[in-house]
């Protein structure tokens, strides 16, 4: 029933950036190598000092646009260690911002788990053809994840081509995002940060805020709370609570499959893994996109929310309550009966629902369906948001089953009412064997995000947690395969 296609993408070590650098970070010589090496450079002869500068110049200007001006930036954020950086040569400069610069291979170990959307510019198409968004989990140096982008273009004659990806890739700007007053006592409360402290700060907080107002909120403390011994702790936390929401800007001409979204905020700088990103149409039929991440502080994961109007300008935030926990939430592309909707997995096995009023603050609303089948045993989640179709809500699933293996299936929900399932695949829709075996992590096939196009659904595979490849399959044979629930 399934089809399998030859169009793929395989990671690419020499999808770089370049960021700074701190030889030594976290361990306790750091600060004095710092120092060692801006004295090393100062001490340098001119004449090798500036040869140098050339060649590190010329030699990250091969892969990156304005080097020289990306190496300098990191030279300023170590000048405080000069004692007059005034005085500094522009070789010397440059040498010491080279020093402390270093690229990192986005995607140098493996590309995997796509999520595919419309794509938001649909000109100089024929007929038929539909062009593809994918967004991508790209890993790198110490198994780190990013969220990097692709395009493809279905076919009149139902192909998938790949458009080859532009470069060099380009990380944001990144600036401070803002915050609803009852959202930020929300989250300080779900991560248990919700102290006499912070509940005093959130009182003399504006409706809505940035790190700016934060901050002349804690000035208004009472000296009985800020100078109280153990008032740094709850204090730091506020500050950790409003710099994790973020706006990450890209200049309208990178092209797409150029960006990347790299982690920023603590609790994501271990990753930020499996976006589903979905087309979502609000209540005024304003059209933009949605994803859910999960984030990895290198302890805890948890599910974070991305918005953007065009997938040039991407705000992050972050998700609460009793739905908004564990990995793989996936958003429902409108509102269902007044609310927002997603599939999650809260309890780690099931898939369950949960129910928003404004898109941030989650309710669990219970299980929707339990492992059921052998392929599945050991754990179900969903492979991204629903599709509707005339028939019901359509949901791609993975089960896990023995040998670790991830395999795909489906099910079909009520377009009213969700929480009901009308029908499931009883054998995988997909399966590791043969030469999806084998990868990065073997027996693996996963997606994010499937998309419909002509009756036709077509879905971007990780395979192996290593490679993408492309998959399609009719829509009415898929919902004919399944077996209905008996009370419906």
């Amino acid at each position: 029933m399934i089809r399998a296609h030859p169009a793929h993408l395989e990671y690419d070590p020499s999808r770089v950036v370049a960021r700074f650098f701190l030889p030594g970070d976290g361990l306790p010589s750091s600060h004095s190598r710092v120092t060692q090496i801006v004295a090393r450079v100062l001490d340098s002869p001119p004449r090798l000092t500036q040869e140098t500068a050339d060649r590190v110049v010329a030699d990250l200007a091969e892969r990156h646009a304005d080097a020289a001006d990306l190496i300098l930036a990191n030279a300023r954020a170590v000048g405080s260690r000069v004692r007059d950086s005034a005085m500094l040569t522009e070789s010397q400069a440059l040498v010491l911002g080279a020093a402390f610069t270093a690229e990192y291979a986005v995607e140098g170990a493996a590309l995997c788990n796509p999520s595919a959307i419309v794509h938001p510019s649909q000109e100089d198409l024929d007929p038929d053809q539909l062009r593809v968004a994918i967004a991508l989990r790209c890993i790198g140096e110490g198994h780190i994840s990013s969220i990097g982008f692709a395009e493809a273009v279905i076919g009149a004659d139902d192909t998938w081509t790949f458009v080859p990806r532009a470069a060099p890739i380009t990380g944001p700007m990144i600036s401070g995002g803002d915050w609803s007053r009852h959202h930020f006592g929300r989250a300080l409360e779900h991560e248990g940060h919700l102290s006499d402290l912070a509940n005093a700060v959130v009182g003399n907080l504006p409706e809505r805020f940035t790190g700016v107002e934060l901050e002349q909120a804690l000035l208004t403390l009472p000296d009985e709370l800020s100078t109280r011994p153990d008032s740094r702790e709850p204090t730091q936390a506020l500050r950790d609570m409003a710099a994790s929401a973020y706006r990450a800007d890209f200049p309208a001409s990178v092209p797409l499959s150029a960006r990347v979204l790299l982690p920023v905020s603590t609790e994501e700088d271990h990753g930020m893994e499996d976006a589903r990103f979905v087309r979502f149409t609000d209540v005024y039929g304003t059209i933009g996109y949605r994803a859910t991440y999960t984030a990895y502080d290198g302890r805890d994961v948890a599910p974070r929310l991305i918005t953007s109007p065009d997938l040039t300008s991407f705000a992050v935030h972050r998700l609460t309550g009793t739905g908004a926990h564990n990995k793989g939430m996936a958003l429902f592309p409108r509102l269902v009966a007044g609310h927002h909707l997603a599939l999650s997995r809260t309890d780690g096995e099931n898939i369950s629902l949960a129910r928003s009023a404004d898109g941030v603050i989650w309710d669990d609303l219970g299980i929707v369906h339990r492992p059921t089948e052998l392929w599945e045993l050991v754990q179900l989640g969903n492979c991204g948001s629903p599709i509707e179709t005339d028939a019901g809500w359509l949901v791609l699933t993975h089960g896990v089953g023995p040998l670790r293996t991830y395999s795909l299936g489906a099910l079909l929900l009520d377009l009213d009412d969700p929480s009901q399932v009308i029908a499931r695949s009883t054998t995988p829709l997909l399966e590791p064997t043969g030469a999806l075996q084998d990868g990065y992590v073997p027996r693996v096939v996963y997606s994010c995000g499937a998309i419909a196009h002509r009756g036709v659904l077509w879905i971007p595979v990780g395979v192996g947690d290593a490679r993408i490849q492309v998959f399609s399959v009719s829509i009415d044979e898929l919902i004919a395969s399944m077996i209905r629930r008996s009370s419906h």
